[in-house]
């Protein structure tokens, strides 16, 4: 007998998921049963909290091609996915989440972990409606796979779909997965050649007059300057070779968004930096000066405008991407990004190339006068080391603002931030499951507060041997709640900063399978990275640094300055 846990295994199999990740419970285990039963693909890799293994299918979304899997059990193990899956949500990855529930004879008669919504209990169908593209309960076997393609459909998308799957359920007997000879008409294909669904939203497109506009402002900019802000649809879109394209067509400079520093490569000579409020500041000037801002693939939120609203008001702007922009554009179309980056490329004419190498200038914050290695400093060293191909995961706050604007992304490597929801200690667990998904080395770049958060997924590197370097950077506080509390407030007082603590020892002492090593000099710095370089599995670096360091955040040096 085939059952609904089975054929569930069965079609991840078939979509080329090779890795599930999941905390274990009653209510989900004939999931983990079938996947040992099944195996050995999707291979289960267990994280230590549902956050953790719900940011491991995330990052392994993001940097795949893949829609990642996540599995948890219900009640608490079902609530602890809630913010992980809103990052998801927020950024557009596409994500499943399989989600236990008590058997449907329990549901409101006093089930434990009931979430049916029944007597008076959470509503599990409405929480995660919030927080996904699709949420369904499976009440009947029969209808399993028909909801099932119906997640997947949404999954590819772009964002998380939700299955709640009662432990009768996955245990029924359900009809063999359909194949594409006999999927309903209704159903998007969504397959690449691989059998793999792609995660390319495809929204309609749109008339004939909009691309008609959009062509005729990028003839009408031949006489001036363009600038084209790139964002992260372009990578879900897997566009970067027809930015490119478009980019020299135009001899555009291109500035990146915080979250889309690898869809254009930092080395070439058309790359101009980093937008927004972590970005570069000649990059409003280069804006206000161009016949034409093209943005692509993004919206433009605060994060990545902040700075730039006047000079985006003085010039044309021109955007492409699913989400409408929040300014101001004489013309917008979505549709398919390649399609429509390649529209423009052809009706592009002919311009002189200037090959020159653009500099927007860095932001300067003051000196640091307290203990330990600068942002800057220890960003650059972890530069200087990365290898074509590498990963890097920035999290949130001080680290983050650092690595965002001063750290290149490397030849064909990738760059992932999360500021869908900004949530700290996103970046372990994401860097693990691509790094699994990959198989190549990434670098989760974090601060200790993240730490302290969700670090201890260390441990399920150092379970699976994940080829991870864990970079802390520990000034043993909140650092950027410290440096509001000092600008914004009266500065006399503090809930942000911790009693120090020594994380890589803690690692070491915890987790034989780590090599841990720890750094409050730039030369110890680039001996830990250099003497853990050929370790194939996880590395742990922590660096001691200043807690009232500023850094390259816009907002604050304003203020310093003010």
């Amino acid at each position: 007998m085939a059952s609904v846990a089975d054929h569930l295994v069965a079609r991840l199999a078939a979509d080329g998921i090779d890795h599930v990740f999941g905390v274990g419970g009653a209510n989900i285990e004939d999931v983990f049963d079938s996947l040992h039963r099944l195996g050995p693909r999707p291979r289960l890799v267990l994280a230590k909290h549902e956050f953790g293994a719900a940011t491991m299918a995330d990052g392994y979304a993001r940097t795949t091609g893949r829609y990642g899997v996540v599995l948890a059990t219900s009640g608490g193990g079902a609530l602890n996915l809630v913010a992980a899956l809103g990052e998801s949500f927020a950024s557009r990855v596409p994500v499943l989440a399989l989600v236990g529930q008590p058997p449907t004879a329990l549901e409101g008669r006093g089930a434990f972990q009931d979430t049916s919504g029944r007597a008076g209990t959470i509503d599990a169908q409405m929480l995660f409606g919030q927080v996904s593209r699709f949420c369904a309960r499976v009440d009947d076997p029969a209808g399993f796979p028909e909801l099932l393609a119906d997640a997947l459909a949404a999954v590819a998308e772009g964002g998380p779909a939700v299955l709640l799957l009662p432990k009768d359920i996955q245990q029924t007997e359900a009809r063999a997965p359909r194949t594409g000879s006999d999927r309903r008409p209704s159903e998007p294909d969504g397959h690449d050649a691989n059998g793999i669904r792609s995660a390319n939203p495809k929204p309609a497109d749109h008339s004939r007059a909009d691309h008609a506009r959009a062509e005729h402002l990028v003839v009408e900019s031949a006489a001036g300057t363009v600038v084209i802000i790139a964002g992260a649809e372009i990578a879900r879109a897997d566009a970067r070779a027809e930015l490119s394209a478009l980019a020299v067509a135009l001899d555009a400079a291109v500035v990146v968004a915080p979250d889309a520093k690898d869809v254009f490569p930092n080395a070439h000579p058309l790359y101009a930096g980093v937008a927004g409020i972590m970005g570069h500041p000649g990059i409003a000037a280069l804006i206000a000066d161009a016949a034409l801002c093209l943005v692509v693939g993004t919206p433009l939120p605060t994060t990545e405008r902040g700075g730039l609203e006047s000079a985006l008001a003085q010039t044309t702007v021109l955007h492409l991407g699913i989400d409408a922009p929040f300014v101001a554009a004489a013309a917008s179309v979505s549709g398919e990004l390649r399609k429509n980056l390649a529209r423009l490329t052809a009706a592009a004419p002919p311009r002189a190339s200037r090959a020159r190498r653009i500099d927007a200038g860095s932001l300067e914050p003051p000196s640091a006068t307290g203990a330990g290695i600068r942002y800057r400093q220890a960003v650059s060293a972890i530069a200087a080391r990365l290898a074509p191909g590498d990963g890097v995961f920035a999290d949130a706050g001080n680290t983050g603002a650092a690595v965002i604007h001063h750290l290149p992304v490397p030849e064909d490597g990738l760059f992932v931030v999360a500021l869908g929801m900004g949530g700290m200690g996103y970046a372990f667990g994401a860097g693990i499951g691509s790094a699994l998904g990959r198989g190549r080395r990434t670098y989760v770049l974090a601060g200790d507060g993240s730490f302290l958060m969700h670090g201890f997924e260390v441990h399920t590197a150092a379970e699976y041997q994940a080829p991870v370097t864990f970079v802390v950077f520990n000034n043993n506080a909140h650092a950027m709640c410290v440096t509001r509390e000092q600008l914004y407030y009266s500065g006399d007082y503090t809930f942000n900063r911790f009693a120090p603590s020594d994380p890589a020892a803690a690692i070491d002492a915890l987790l034989p399978g780590i090599t841990a090593r720890s750094a409050s000099t730039l030369a110890e710095l680039e001996r830990a990275l250099d003497e853990t370089a050929a370790i194939p599995g996880p590395v742990f670096v922590c660096i001691d640094c200043d807690p009232d360091e500023i850094p390259p955040f816009a907002p604050f040096l304003e203020e310093f300055s003010a």
